[in-house]
């Protein structure tokens, strides 16, 4: 029989192995490229330590001369405060009951609860990947009756509670309720008038301005980065506006240029869905073949030269990134766990509702110990 006990010990023991390893390496090609360790987690910090430039104790000399004298080697410290993840299931209290003498129909449920978390998941952490980390989704190009016409519509799913940015706006903690992603617009819960002043805001989520994790439109902005200035510290990684059709060489050159300044090779290359049919149609008219195959983590690639070509749907229009992915890491206080009552309960009744939930938990950021070994190419024309 289904009890609250045998469902907390079904969370805990059996589902709680197969959602970590579902949301570390089957939600995002990128992420699952990516290490995940705790050593450089300080308290609430992560704290990461960066050799600049080479030793300066390396040097060839005479048979009997002097040997030569260390040099001291320069290190900057990154810095950046643990983000706070949390994944939320929802059961209620009329569906634990309908289900307690049938396992397999309980079994069905925690299934779907958890096939809801992994989409959601999927979502929110592939659009922060892509962001600055300060929970911005995009801004409005220009208001068109019930419609924001915006830059950035990947960012958005029907559901989502968005806060507009504005002087004197009343838009705030607002529902989407239709987003049209050909047309690039989305709808909001609101009888407030659409006005022509909303043109040039900010859409932030609501809630999680500045929570989201570092992410990579962060590492190539011209702000500050983990507590560094970029221009100070030589942090800048490599950007050109291609403003132009594909073209491999251009690639190449960028490649090539990471590699020669930075040491470091292109390993990983993340482009939007236009750019990748841009590169279709050019090999198409060049009659170059394209090999895809599939990845360890089941993730469909290109062979671009060795280097595996995913695309991705939070991944800015007309852009193309060039990453070393052995540069990133995923610092971690722990891996994902339940969040525990003092009793040591994870379903809990939500007060005052007939409705239990369960919550994950991750205290993590995403670092990134070499800034100058990515590279990135923008306006790319889109097929």
């Amino acid at each position: 029989m289904v009890t609250l006990n045998s469902a907390d010990s079904a969370l805990k023991s059996f589902y709680l192995d197969a959602i970590t390893e579902t949301l570390n390496t089957k939600i995002n090609p990128f992420l699952a490229k990516v290490e995940r360790t705790s050593n450089y987690v300080t308290g609430k910090e992560v704290r990461k330590t960066m050799r600049v430039g080479l030793n300066g104790g390396i040097a060839a000399g005479e048979e009997t001369g002097d040997l030569p004298t260390a040099r001291e080697s320069k290190y900057q410290q990154l810095v950046a405060p643990l983000k706070n993840l949390y994944g939320t299931i929802e059961i209620s209290d009329k569906a634990v009951r309908a289900s307690a003498n049938n396992e397999g129909a309980f079994v069905n449920l925690v299934n779907e609860e958890m096939q809801s978390l992994i989409k959601s998941a999927q979502f929110q952490f592939g659009r922060m990947l892509f962001g600055d980390g300060t929970g911005k989704l995009g801004f409005v190009n220009e208001t068109e009756g019930k419609w924001l016409i915006v830059e950035g519509v990947q960012n958005f799913a029907v559901g989502m509670y968005v806060s507009i940015d504005c002087e004197d706006s009343e838009l705030q903690d607002v529902a989407v309720v239709e987003v049209d992603y050909a047309k690039e617009r989305i709808s909001l819960n609101t009888n407030a008038e659409l006005s022509d002043d909303l043109v040039g805001c900010e859409i932030y989520l609501s809630g999680m301005r500045e929570n989201d994790i570092t992410g990579l439109a962060a590492i190539f902005s011209d702000g500050d980065l983990y507590g560094l200035s970029k221009r100070e510290s030589g942090m800048r990684s490599y950007v050109k506006n291609v403003d132009d059709e594909f073209d491999p060489m251009i690639v190449q050159q960028a490649i090539d240029y990471i590699e020669e300044s930075s040491g470091y090779k292109v390993n990983f290359i993340i482009c939007s869905w236009g750019v990748r049919r841009a590169i279709q149609s050019y090999c198409r008219d060049y009659n170059i073949p394209l090999k895809t195959y599939k990845t360890e983590e089941g993730f469909t690639a290109i062979d671009w030269m060795g280097i595996p070509l995913v695309v991705d749907k939070f991944c800015p229009k007309g852009t193309m990134y060039l990453l070393n992915t052995d540069s990133f890491k995923i610092c971690q206080l722990c891996d994902w766990q339940w969040l525990e009552a003092e009793d040591g309960k994870i379903l809990k009744q939500v007060p005052g509702k007939p409705v239990y939930t369960a919550t994950l938990v991750k205290y993590a950021e995403l670092m990134c110990e070499n800034p100058a070994a990515q590279g990135m190419l923008t306006g790319i024309v889109e097929h």
